[in-house]
């Protein structure tokens, strides 16, 4: 029945020549594990408890999580297939769950990197050198989504109130206070705006490209990566990480959960929980290197 299967994946399916071909060896190493473990001729045979038995094998084995869940996933299709042709009259795969993925804690950039990052001798004195300093200063200062700075025009900057009013995700807006010294830098960033674009209203975009156009992802993507290139030691270089950096420092320095919540955008503590585990991190080498006992 591995055959009719394979057959119904190339011919029924169209499904790509390389998931084909992950599909059957799937299949071809359950069926060795079947024979061997306990003597069954045929897949088609085997039990929840079979099944269970070869998942927890592949775990001893070392296999990550991600690879058992896919195997998985080809027995639930395998299995289906054959309720569907009548094979079988009830599916093994039933009550079989998948194993739970290790979450993996956001990368973020160390805070004398990001001084670093930062500091005003590293950009161009004109309208290019500014706007990308800009650009690094208003994620991390922030933690705005890379959508969120595209989508900014400078109506939504209150200098006076020292606050800024964001568009996030479903359209809900949330105001997120500016530091004095992001404010100044801000006021710079205008005069030399003004002076490239002087016919720029109050509802033109605040980060645009050389042109004067509405700045899109690839260009923030490019600025990012070119200034993280030279001081950030993390693998990933992204507009992203600098959120991440954002909630992260905020939490290392005692910033209350429910605050970077809000200042995030997020809709509820889950999504933010995921910074404490680096902030918890940090404790814990302090922990290791100042308690007596530890």
């Amino acid at each position: 029945m591995i055959n009719s299967f394979v057959n119904y994946l190339e011919y029924e399916k169209r499904s790509s020549p390389h998931t084909v071909e992950a599909y059957e060896r799937d299949l071809r190493q359950f069926e060795d594990f079947v024979k061997l473990s306990f003597e069954l001729s045929k897949i088609s045979e085997a039990s929840h408890s079979e099944i269970r038995a070869w998942v927890i094998d592949l775990v001893e084995q070392g296999l990550s999580s991600t690879s058992v869940n896919r195997k998985i996933a080809t027995l639930r299709s395998y299995y289906k297939f054959l309720l569907r042709t009548e094979v079988i009259t009830q599916d093994p795969t039933y009550k079989l769950k998948s194993l739970k993925n290790p979450k993996k804690l956001p990368e973020f950039v160390q805070e004398n990197s990001i001084a670093s990052v930062l500091e005003e001798s590293v950009y161009e004195s004109g309208f290019e050198g500014q706007r990308d300093r800009m650009v690094m200063e208003f994620l991390y200062l922030t933690g705005v989504r890379l959508s969120e700075l595209i989508g900014l025009k400078w109506e939504d900057i209150h200098l006076g109130q020292e606050q800024v009013k964001v568009l996030g995700k479903r359209k809900k807006e949330r105001i997120i206070p500016i530091t004095k010294g992001l404010k100044q830098n801000i006021l710079s960033y205008q005069k030399v705006f003004e002076e490239r674009f002087p016919k720029a209203g109050q509802s033109h975009y605040f980060i645009v490209s050389n042109s004067g156009a509405k700045s899109y992802p690839m260009m923030i993507y490019r600025i990012v990566r070119q200034y993280l290139d030279r001081f950030a030691q993390t693998s990933k270089r992204s507009p992203h990480i600098l959120r991440h950096t954002f909630a992260t420092h905020l939490l290392n320095k005692g910033a209350d959960l429910n605050a970077v919540k809000d200042l995030l955008g997020h809709a509820n503590l889950a999504a933010t929980q995921v910074y404490t585990h680096n902030s918890m991190e940090k404790l814990k080498a302090v922990f290791e290197q100042a308690h007596p006992k530890a």
